[in-house]
């Protein structure tokens, strides 16, 4: 079984950063890709970013692109999002998750397991 706990949320000022942080428990993280997607009340749940399980490889959407940068330390077993210039647009529950496959997509039916999510707020 994967369990995956998110931390790092919080609230800043626009231009300000964060960083999130994926703790994760189960032995085939190295296998997986993981990724991170973000919902804001009322929208669909959207990709944001994902890392092939050998950190080769990484996917950004638009919105984040040059802003966002996701990481993954084997290791430590965990999955990070180093987020800067934070929009208010950037506001919503933030999600990591999972993807057994090891394939990157960015699409969530793909993803086999989900946290509960951290609150990342953005004033202006």
């Amino acid at each position: 079984q994967v369990r995956l706990v998110e931390s790092g949320g919080g609230s800043v000022q626009d231009g300000g950063s964060l960083r999130l942080s994926c703790a994760v428990t189960g032995r085939a993280f190295s296998r997986y890709a993981m990724g991170w997607f973000r919902q804001s009340p009322g929208k669909e749940r959207e990709f944001v970013g994902a890392i092939s399980w050998n950190r080769e490889n990484t996917l950004y959407a638009d919105s984040v692109k040059g802003r966002f940068t996701i990481s993954r330390d084997v290791a430590k077993n965990t999955l990070d999002l180093q987020m800067n210039i934070l929009k208010p647009e950037d506001t919503a529950l933030y999600y990591c998750a999972a993807a057994s496959s090891g394939r990157l997509f960015t699409t969530r039916k793909y993803y086999d397991y989900w946290g509960q999510g951290t609150q990342v707020t953005v004033s202006s």
